[in-house]
């Protein structure tokens, strides 16, 4: 029974505000309006100079092709975004040197037109253009227009040659082992690092342009004949509403498609890795790619696949087992080990084993403070070094979290400002916070530390308790693209537990997770046979 397309719909979100729009006469919705093509050359240049006015980087080179007296012409493009060898080798020396027109220059017709097109240049990609409009929107694009006098169409010619990083390793995703490469801000580097991984016919693309004034390139990939159809329209149709001046990067249309705004959880993860996204596409999810940006989006996400790092599948199942225990360890200590202490202190003292309690409170002698404010002082500057270490060069950066939580942790000690035991509780809670392999997912458990801290100074272990109870059922009710965000615990799904924070061997993992009600549920066959 096919999957039904509302298993992936959410309630739609109504517009407050209304954006104004342009009124002036060359623009309409910060695009230029659709004047049509004239025959006559000088009219269509002026058209163009009125919707590039002040705009001294695009370039208008004028021309006459053909012989004597030669079909005027002219070549427009924006200088810094086309490739200056291919404009002079392949379209200027071509046209003016290597092939004269066969037909009178003043008696210009439809065949003339296509003998430029088809014969004289000799650019891979040629578009006619018949307005004003898309020629704009082609020329900021990195193509170069070439219009002709007598005829009422231009070409566009694909010469973009803008300059760009290349393919580096990523630095937020580092592995131990995998491949090196990383997503850069090409679109076009980013869609061939992941036609490259997959070389099936059914890896689809869809573009779209979406920012009024930025019209950024963004681009749907899915396999066809695996992803659920619902999920498809769901996630296409959030981004055809989205109504805004620019996207400058993927976490402007993160924030407008995702469900619920006001969770601290990410509900749809981001990546620098193509085969973290080569996967993702396996399982039949949906991979959101944007020109300017190395991060893409895959859609939908759970709380476990946040937790997962591509690593796990290259170790053999019994190391990435041991791996992914320990780091949903650190996800729990990370988020309750402040919290507990301050219960244990201030509510609890007889919890304490009496020998580990002497030694507390010896060393919380002479400090003046509650342990709630010990433990802000300490989260708050920790989260200062943290903050700045990110902002400073990485070697600088690095030194300066080192020796500034050395320093500031023994000179408060010594000032009795805060005890050692709590100096101990946040460095552990710190370390075990930076094993959550993503940013999006340990930046959430560092702001539910501090409720959980505030929770346990009214309540104590009841508070903790408490606010593990809120936290929990806000995660039961959250969703992403109507993927409820506890799969595969809640509701609970036994095929889908091989992959959560047990990994089983890969010859077991033969079906795509439930969750995601994939065209075709099978990924893997019997394969050899196990003893």
């Amino acid at each position: 029974m096919p999957p039904k397309p509302w298993l992936f719909s959410r309630k739609k979100r109504k517009a407050k505000v209304h954006p104004a729009k342009d009124t002036s006469p060359l623009a309409d919705e910060g695009k230029a309006i659709a004047l049509p093509f004239r025959r006559s050359l000088a009219a269509n240049l002026e058209i163009l100079q009125a919707i590039f006015a002040d705009c001294q980087d695009v370039v208008y080179r004028r021309m006459k092709i053909g012989g004597a007296p030669g079909l005027a012409t002219a070549l427009i493009y924006i200088d810094g975004l086309v490739d200056n060898e291919i404009i002079d080798t392949q379209i200027v020396k071509s046209l003016l040197l290597e092939a004269p027109l066969a037909t009178p220059a003043f008696a210009l017709d439809e065949k003339l037109f296509c003998q430029v097109r088809d014969s004289l240049l000799t650019v891979a990609n040629v578009r006619e253009i018949a307005d004003s409009r898309e020629a704009t929107f082609c020329i900021l694009s990195g193509f170069a227009l070439l219009i002709l006098e007598g005829s009422n169409k231009g070409l566009a010619l694909e010469v973009c040659g803008w300059e760009h990083r290349g393919v580096e390793e990523p630095q937020n995703e580092a592995l131990i082992r995998g491949p090196r490469e990383g997503f850069s801000e090409c679109f076009r580097t980013n869609t061939a690092l992941l036609r490259r991984r997959l070389r099936d016919p059914q890896l689809k693309l869809k573009t779209s342009f979406l920012g009024r004034r930025s019209q950024t390139t963004v681009g749907v990939m899915y396999l066809d004949g695996i992803v659920n159809p619902g999920l498809l329209t769901e996630v296409e149709e959030r981004l055809q509403k989205i109504d805004i001046d620019g996207i400058l990067d993927s976490g402007f249309i993160e924030q407008l498609i995702e469900d619920n705004w006001y969770s601290p959880f990410a509900q749809i993860q981001s990546t620098e890795r193509p085969d973290e996204a080569t996967a993702a596409l396996l399982e039949g999810r949906v991979v959101v790619l944007t020109d300017n940006t190395p991060f893409a989006l895959l859609i939908p996400a759970t709380f476990n696949s946040l937790m997962h790092s591509p690593e796990d599948f290259y170790h053999r199942w019994l190391i990435s087992f041991l791996i992914r225990g320990l780091r949903f360890l650190g996800t729990v200590l990370t988020l309750i080990l402040p919290a507990l202490y301050i219960a244990m202190i201030s509510f609890s003292p007889e919890m304490i084993p009496t020998s580990l309690a002497i030694s507390i409170g010896a060393g919380r002698e002479g400090v003046p403070f509650p342990s709630i404010v010990e433990a802000l002082i300490m989260e708050v500057v920790l989260e200062l070094l943290r903050e700045a270490g990110i902002r400073l060069p990485g070697p600088l950066g690095q030194t300066l979290g080192v020796v500034g939580a050395l320093v500031l942790g023994q000179a408060a000690v010594q000032a009795n400002i805060v005890s050692s035991a709590m100096v101990i509780v946040v460095a552990l809670t710190a370390i075990s916070g930076f094993a959550a392999p993503r940013f999006d997912a340990a930046i959430a458990l560092r702001i539910l530390r501090f409720f959980l801290m505030i929770m346990a100074t009214i309540f104590g272990l009841y508070g903790i308790i408490l606010g593990l109870m809120l936290i929990l059922t806000h995660l039961v009710s959250l969703k992403s693209f109507g993927v409820p965000y506890l799969q595969p615990w809640a509701p609970w799904q036994s095929s889908d537990l091989k992959d959560s924070i047990y990994r089983t061997a890969l010859f077991n993992q033969r079906w795509r997770p439930f969750y995601l009600k994939p065209r075709e549920a099978k990924k893997m066959g019997a394969g050899v046979k196990k003893k």
